[in-house]
């Protein structure tokens, strides 16, 4: 649950508001994997794998901003 006013955000490995439920296999597999759901909406993307990359889009959104640089 997102307090009023504030936007939710969703995992991209399963879609679920990020807030109140555990993600930790949803972390290990984004490791791996690309987004499959929309960081912003929670709606499932269109993902093309390729041998070399990776590309998503949400259809109301677009593509996901990229993810940070980790420290």
């Amino acid at each position: 649950m997102t307090p009023a006013g504030a936007q939710p955000e969703f995992c991209t490995g399963c879609g679920r508001e990020t807030g109140g439920h555990d993600h930790a296999a949803c972390r290990r597999a984004a490791t791996l994997d690309p987004p499959r759901y929309c960081p912003r909406c929670g709606r499932r993307m269109v993902v093309k794998v390729t041998p070399s990359q990776w590309t998503a889009e949400c259809s109301r959104h677009g593509p996901p901003a990229p993810a940070p640089a980790s420290p």
